[in-house]
């Protein structure tokens, strides 16, 4: 039986159909992922954050794009490390629950924090951002197999 020599187009070929089909599903899911943590994050938060974006108040903007990008990281580091869509929704819920706790605990140490972000403080929202981009980035360090 012949095989296509390595890096031959009928090799990049072939990958790529065994490939994108895996591709496709594991992208949809984890966007699908993404966009219902985010809404679970915006439905338990304090914050009209859809509003007040679309009023122009950039501390709620930058609030909530530091949720979906520290949701999206350990999404990131379980596709990249995992083969199973299981592994990728269990440490989205973990990751999901993880940014929860970082927004109370920001909320807690910061007094008057919903007044400053619905005011438009971007500093008070940068902190959450950088706070919630920091677990994110621990969570998914945590997650990767070390063998």
């Amino acid at each position: 039986m012949q095989t296509d020599a390595p890096g031959s187009a009928a090799a990049i070929l072939n990958a790529l159909g065994h490939g994108l089909p895996m591709l496709v599903v594991q992208v949809v899911a984890c966007a699908v992922l993404l966009a219902i943590g985010v809404t679970i994050y915006v439905r338990l938060t304090p914050f009209r954050e859809r509003e007040m974006v679309a009023h122009g108040n950039a501390a709620a903007g930058t609030m909530l794009a530091g949720a979906i990008l520290a949701l999206a990281i350990p999404l990131a580091a379980m596709l990249a490390t995992s083969g199973t869509l299981l592994d990728v929704v269990v440490w989205g819920v973990v990751a999901l629950v993880l940014q929860l706790l970082t927004l109370a605990i920001v909320a807690l140490a910061m007094r008057n924090f919903r007044s400053m972000i619905e005011g438009g403080n971007i500093a008070a929202a940068i902190t959450l951002a950088g706070a919630q981009i920091a677990v994110a980035l621990l969570n998914a360090a945590a997650m990767v197999p070390t063998s």
